[in-house]
């Protein structure tokens, strides 16, 4: 079903391509900062400069704004995952600064909020909270408070190029949610706090901690064949595996595994490639006419891990990053809105039908 025309980003399924207004993700994903592709998903054009003044500007804004919801957060209990966590304090925010129609100033500053509530949630489960400097950038600051590793240029590249690659992926539940709500001409912040819903399961935003608990599961290269085998023999499927939308591999999975190659604990990588490997075989021989290839949770969960992220913030980390796509969406939404009402396809009992019994005298 066609819901409608968007311009934000085009995934071509059938060739594995992923298109950012016109231009190629990945490529862009490796070559540009993540500022800057947002300033495309939402400005439309790319930026004078890279990063851009502006989108830094509109975070921090957002960051500052995240403060009023520290007190909220403070009475969340510390071990409350981060995600719950995020919805019950992003919603202290739900006022009308955030009233429709949405605009990029309003939009960025919600993302920056998403980022520094996180953060602050993290640094609060953590023994000893790294502080970030006054001049780091978005994603910096996001790592330094939540990450268990140094923060090397290595995995803040990698970070970096994890997030553009997640920042849009055209109609997918959490924006499919998010533009729902706004379709309504209700606020950004019960938008937002929809998208978070729906990014929260499993079969969604949750995917790549799937992956890093298979790998777990498998333990070592002499386990993978066995544990492929059960899997499927029960019917049950393979992490990291298949993608709704592309019949070909996930075009952001090849350049997570190059980039997994600079951050990846090397016994990791070389079980998660050798799995790749067994998995492919497997699922072509158990599907004829074609097999199921690894989408971008199935290498970006290597990337996670290596930049120093437990699973518990994998999904987290997807919000941040999807986070100006989300933004994206709901002015585009809003630019040119329509109610979004999908009908179902009834299948219950033949109307009419009579109730098995005598109502109640009622007087007339």
């Amino acid at each position: 079903m066609i819901l409608g025309p968007s311009g934000v980003s085009f995934p071509e399924g059938a060739e594995g391509r992923l298109w950012y207004r016109g231009f190629d993700a990945g490529e862009l994903a490796v070559r540009v900062p993540y500022e800057s592709i947002a300033y495309l998903l939402i400005w439309g054009e790319p930026p004078a400069s890279d990063p851009p003044s502006e989108i830094e500007g509109h975070l921090e804004t957002g960051r500052v704004l995240a403060q009023q919801a520290l007190p909220i957060l403070e009475r969340i209990p510390p071990e409350t995952p981060p995600l719950d966590a995020l919805r019950t304090s992003l919603s202290a925010l739900g006022d009308d600064r955030f009233a429709y129609p949405p605009g990029r100033e309003q939009g960025l500053a919600l993302a920056g909020a998403v980022a520094e509530l996180l953060a602050a949630h993290g640094q609060r489960r953590a023994d000893a909270p790294v502080r970030p400097g006054a001049h780091a950038s978005h994603l910096d600051r996001y790592l330094d408070r939540v990450g268990t590793l140094p923060p090397t240029p290595e995995r803040r590249r990698a970070l970096g190029i994890y997030a553009g690659l997640l920042a849009d992926h055209g109609m997918n539940p959490s924006t499919f949610a998010l533009r729902v709500v706004l379709s309504t001409r209700s606020d950004l912040v019960s938008a937002f706090i929809a998208a978070l819903g729906a990014l929260k399961g499993p079969a969604h935003g949750g995917a790549p901690a799937d992956v890093s608990a298979f790998l777990d599961e498998i333990g070592t290269v002499h386990h993978i064949e066995t544990v492929i085998s059960e899997r499927l023999s029960r019917g049950g499927r393979i992490p990291g595996f298949g993608h709704r939308t592309y019949r070909v591999e996930d075009p952001r999975s090849v350049v997570l595994h190059e980039v997994a190659r600079s951050v990846a604990r090397p016994e990791r990588l070389r079980l998660a490639e050798a799995t790749d490997r067994a998995a492919r075989a497997a699922l072509a021989a158990s599907r004829p006419g074609g097999g199921l290839y690894p989408n971008v949770d199935y290498y970006g969960s290597l990337v996670l891990e290596g930049v120093g992220l437990t699973p518990e913030w994998f999904t987290p980390t997807f919000a941040v990053a999807r986070s100006v796509g989300w933004v994206a969406h709901a002015l585009e939404q809003a630019g040119r809105n329509r109610l979004i009402q999908p009908e179902f396809e009834y299948d219950g009992p033949t109307p009419p039908r009579s109730w098995p019994r005598p109502g109640p005298a009622t007087n007339l």
